[in-house]
């Protein structure tokens, strides 16, 4: 089965998503941030993955790790034992000192027992953009298996998504965009995507009208006020990513 005939049918992911876990309310991209969006109401989550330069596939959003670690440097130039011993929690606040950062197979881990989704923006450090694909491809093939809702991956990277269809076809990728560049939408068809996912402000009724009509999905980053949640829900987004998650109730307003 394709990924497209996979999710054509009904859409098996949440239209709320958790940006990051919990998006600023705890350390960004830890199963801190997971535990706390889902004390929220929240099911579904988005995460960015990136490689270790050992290949594993670990959460991290920024390149280099001192934003959100107790490390320093470029985080795929270091092996995953040095990079699971960082503390990625300390520099949120106190309370979370000492929370690990998690690789893809803690997340999974966490993701599959408590039945939730997953929203994966592969990011890749530069230059090894298509192998990162790949990887993650392989290793979520043995992480979710047969009989659980795959991952939605997404990237900016077209040749990121372009190596999980080399190794992963059956999981349903998307294209992100912060601009709608020439070309896009021949790439969203050629690498066979399911979903585009928009900055919110590109997000309109003219566009969510094309991607409908082609048997796609629309979504969008990151959401935060009330009023543009009001007016994407009012032409028919089918996907939120928001880092509001105190304030935007899925229960409430799916």
């Amino acid at each position: 089965m394709s990924a497209a005939t996979r999710v054509n049918g009904a859409w098996p992911y949440p239209r709320w998503v958790a940006h990051r876990g919990a998006g600023k309310l705890a350390p960004e991209n830890t199963l801190a941030a997971f535990r706390l969006g889902a004390s929220h109401g929240y099911r579904a989550f988005e995460c960015d993955v990136k490689l270790s330069a050992d290949g594993v596939p670990f959460l991290l959003h920024d390149a280099t790790l001192e934003r959100t670690s107790s490390g320093k440097g470029t985080a795929g130039e270091q092996d995953w034992a040095a990079l699971s011993q960082l503390d990625a929690g300390g520099w949120h606040g106190r309370q979370f000192a000492g929370e690990p950062m998690p690789s893809l197979a803690n997340v999974a881990c966490y993701i599959l027992r408590n039945g939730f989704r997953l929203n994966i923006e592969i990011k890749p450090t530069p230059g090894v953009e298509e192998s990162t694909g790949r990887t993650v491809g392989e290793h979520l093939r043995r992480l979710w298996g047969n009989w659980a809702v795959p991952p939605l991956l997404s990237s900016f990277r077209p040749e990121s998504l372009s190596g999980v269809r080399a190794t992963a076809p059956e999981i349903p990728r998307a294209l992100l965009l912060d601009t709608l560049w020439p070309g896009w939408f021949d790439t969203v068809q050629q690498l066979q995507c399911v979903a585009v996912v928009t900055n919110h402000r590109l997000m309109d009724e003219a566009l969510i009208g094309q991607l409908h009509d082609q048997g796609l999905r629309a979504m969008v980053y990151t959401v935060n006020e009330p009023e543009e949640a009001q007016r994407l829900l009012s032409i028919g987004i089918d996907g939120i990513i928001t880092d509001a998650v105190d304030r935007f109730s899925p229960a409430l307003v799916a």
